[in-house]
């Protein structure tokens, strides 16, 4: 598509929260582009002692002295209308909720998303946990035009990412947050010089979800392969964390290795009770290297098990 907007004339509102969407911030600052705007969550009450905290993309917009606002409901129509005051003509989004027509369809260039997946696979909420859970080799970023339907809108760009044999979820949301920025920014210049694709979304072949994640469904089933149990508690860590029952208490798992040559019934768990803890899988075992149990803090299988006996 071509329809050129120089850099000073292009209008931006920024939408996103938290740190995944700070870096896609910053980096339309530093190069000069016009934010007219940021939206971002309400500040709400955090931690034991419900301190009121702001979000990280206000802190970064803050920073900056860019305009903030902060509603809680999208279809506000003050809200709407202090939007529309702004006259941006792009809505760039990044980690930010759903968004109601109104608001996504108002600019007329257009509103668009980065998710951190290679659309069409992974669309929702949790599309780098997903992909590390199902054993991906490969997942990425890309930035599409928003529409009616969630995450199905024209391909902007992509870029691809690897996901190695011991990337955790934080690993891959570290590479992909920086990646993504890259993105965003290589978006909007083209959408400046109006040279950018717009490309639908192919809906053929096997397309995986990635729906929002609960903490329920966190927990571990080690009635699965090795390898399975392996890539659920990777694709978990470090938030919101797979977790296990030991001895009535609640155990999160952060790291394990696999452990060749050991066979334990399903479920199991073994431990020298000085270094060592692994639970049985149906073809293997997984050593723990690193766990919480409920009420205490996040260590290392050596410190645990020196001061918690199994």
């Amino acid at each position: 598509m071509s329809n050129e907007t120089s850099p000073q004339d292009l209008r931006i509102v920024y939408m996103g929260t938290p740190e995944f969407a700070v870096p896609s911030l910053n980096i339309l600052v530093e190069n000069g582009f016009n934010v007219v705007g940021v939206i971002t969550a309400p500040d709400k009450p955090k931690g034991r002692g419900q301190k009121v905290a702001t979000s990280a993309v206000k802190e970064a917009a803050l920073k900056h002295g860019l305009h903030i606002m902060q509603p809680t409901k999208l279809k506000d129509p003050d809200f709407q209308a202090e939007l529309r005051s702004l006259k941006a003509n792009l809505q760039v989004v990044v980690a930010f909720r759903m968004l109601p027509e109104a608001v996504w369809d108002m600019p007329e260039i257009g509103t668009f998303n980065l998710h951190g997946s290679l659309l069409p696979q992974y669309r929702g909420a949790a599309p780098i946990n997903w992909a590390i859970m199902n054993g991906e080799t490969e997942t990425g970023v890309t930035t599409f035009f928003l529409k009616h339907e969630i995450d199905t809108g024209h391909i902007i760009f992509q870029d691809k990412e690897p996901i190695h044999e011991a990337d955790t979820v934080g690993d891959v949301y570290g590479r992909l947050m920086e990646r993504g920025a890259k993105l965003v920014l290589k978006t909007v210049q083209a959408i400046a010089e109006g040279k950018y694709p717009q490309v639908p979304q192919d809906e053929t072949g096997d397309l995986k979800p990635a729906p929002k994640i609960f903490k329920e469904t966190c927990e571990i089933n080690w009635d699965q392969a090795t390898d399975r149990v392996y890539d659920f508690i990777r694709g978990l860590s470090p938030y919101p964390a797979a977790w296990t029952t030991v001895n009535g208490s609640q155990l999160k798992i952060y790291r394990t290795e696999k452990v060749e040559g050991r066979k334990l019934g399903v479920g199991e768990f073994v431990t020298d009770n000085k270094k060592e803890l692994l639970f049985g899988t149906t073809d293997g075992a997984l050593a723990v290297l690193e766990l919480q149990l409920q009420g205490k803090r996040r260590m290392a299988i050596e410190d645990f098990l020196r001061g918690n006996k199994l």
